[in-house]
């Protein structure tokens, strides 16, 4: 792709999209990681244990499967969306919020990233119920498919920064509900031992209800000092910014475009960086055409 285009074109002149770039949750990153003082300390392997990359679909193929069943879950949804998340979530902080800045960052972080093998992913494929039909009963689907609608992967980060640090990735059709979100566990410290509790969590959700939501340990009230509960402080987008315009991510992508921003279109060197991590896993799968685990709508 980039021999082909590079023939007609300049780099400055091509804007490769990923609509979940021009997300106004997935926009935000930047600015709660670098506009505030408060995480971006604790950004790190010895504050943070794992990172939850999750998108769920509360719908199947719905005549769509022929389509479908030529990528798969992992090309259709994880390495590009999701990884663009996981990019503005655990990159270095870039010089600038240029494009040959932004693009050097996220380059840096994905030649720090293992290339990923079959150990490395779970596969499912959804089954029918008493009143939904399994993917194998969609008629534009071939029979006797084993084409995953549900992957989950260990993505792991070779850098000072986040070596040791698993970042789970899993997306998947027909599940409980629709869902899109980044969940943050953050690592037990020694001090925790005086008053036992779980793990904060931060949830960063990017549809629906978008918002930002912190899972804290709270004393409960009343006369016992060791009873404790969790609770959540949110902030809800939809409350908060109620009269802001939220523009669509088409819609940013062609603006910038225009206005010739590239900060938001992945480059080059990204996009062959980002399919050196895939490439293995998906020529694997495509070759040895694995039993997906089979799970009802």
């Amino acid at each position: 792709l980039n021999n082909t285009t590079s023939r007609l074109f300049r780099e400055d002149q091509l804007y490769r999209i990923d609509h979940y770039l021009a997300k106004e949750k997935v926009l935000n990153l930047v600015a709660f990681r670098f506009a505030n003082q408060l995480y971006e300390p604790l950004w790190n392997k010895n504050h943070i244990a794992q990172v939850q990359i999750i998108f769920k679909e509360d719908i199947g193929t719905d005549g769509r499967g022929g389509y479908f069943d030529g990528f798969g879950i992992i090309r259709d949804i994880m390495q590009n969306h999701l990884l663009q998340v996981f990019l503005w979530l655990a990159m270095e902080a870039p010089e600038r919020l240029d494009a040959k800045s932004i693009a050097a960052a996220k380059c840096k972080l994905l030649s720090a990233t293992q290339t990923l093998e079959m150990k490395d992913c779970f596969l499912g494929q959804y089954t029918a119920t008493s009143d939904k039909p399994g993917y194998l009963d969609d008629e534009t689907v071939p029979a006797g498919s084993r084409c995953p609608t549900y992957a989950a992967v260990v993505l792991n980060v070779d850098n000072e920064r986040w070596r040791g640090v698993p970042f789970l990735m899993r997306a998947g059709k027909a599940l409980d509900e629709r869902l899109a979100e980044v969940r943050v566990t953050f690592r037990k410290q020694a001090y925790n031992m005086l008053v036992p509790g779980e793990p904060n969590e931060l949830v960063l959700r990017i549809q629906p209800d978008e918002g930002i939501y912190l899972k804290c340990i709270n004393k409960q009230p009343g006369w016992d000092q060791s009873q404790v509960a969790p609770v959540n402080f949110n902030m809800n987008y939809k409350d908060t910014f109620n009269m802001s315009y939220v523009a669509g991510a088409y819609e940013r992508m062609l603006l910038n475009a225009a206005k010739g921003d590239q900060s938001l279109f992945v480059g080059s060197q990204e996009l062959v960086e980002a399919w050196r991590i895939f490439t293995p896993l998906l020529d694997e799968i495509d070759s040895s055409r694995p039993l997906p685990v089979p799970y009802a709508f």
